[in-house]
Order: structure tokens, then C-alpha cells, then sequence
């Protein structure tokens, strides 16, 4: 993943709705992106199960990091989904966390 090793901006979930995200994958491997997909499913489990909260990092179109503590309602294909509606496109999600 070629990225600056900026420190993430923490933003609250209501804010998702105003940010532009790029068409282009921020994981570059196969393999970085099959780990996503397996942390993103694990996340939808936890927070349908216990209402975990779970930080999701994540790229706008500018290459900006920021970094969301939230619940994971559900995942797609294309997106995951919190409270509210708001949603990030996996393509532009680096890295899940789990407390």
C-alpha cells in the first residue's frame, strides 16, 4: 500500500457522509485484500452479536487517512455499512482494528 505515514484523523461516523472516496483499491496484493475481506466479515459478526465497536481506516480521494470507531452493521460486496446509513467503500478501507 503506498501511503504517507500520516497519523489518521479520528472522525465521528455522521461525518463518512461528506467525504469523496477514490474508484481505485488502497491494498494492492491479493492477499491484503482477501485479509480485509476475512477482518470486515469478522467485524460484521461482532457487531450484529455483541455491538462491538470496531476502527475501520480508511483513504478519501485525497490519499487523506482517517479513522472511524464504530459499530459494523454489515458488509457487501462494495461496502461497509454503519448505524445511520453511512457507509465506505472497501476498496478504500487499509486496515480494521479490533479492540
Amino acid at each position: 500500500m503506498a501511503q504517507s505515514a500520516s497519523k489518521p484523523i479520528e472522525i465521528p461516523k455522521e461525518k463518512i457522509k461528506d467525504i469523496k472516496f477514490s474508484e481505485n483499491d488502497v491494498l494492492v496484493t491479493k492477499e491484503e485484500q482477501l485479509q480485509r475481506k476475512i477482518d470486515l466479515q469478522r467485524a460484521a459478526t461482532l457487531g450484529a452479536q455483541s455491538k462491538a465497536n470496531i476502527k475501520i481506516y480508511f483513504v478519501d480521494a485525497e490519499s487523506k487517512r482517517h479513522r472511524v470507531v464504530a459499530t459494523v452493521w454489515a458488509t457487501t460486496e462494495s461496502n461497509v455499512s454503519f448505524k445511520g446509513e453511512v457507509m465506505v467503500p472497501i476498496k478504500s478501507i487499509y486496515q480494521v482494528g479490533f479492540f
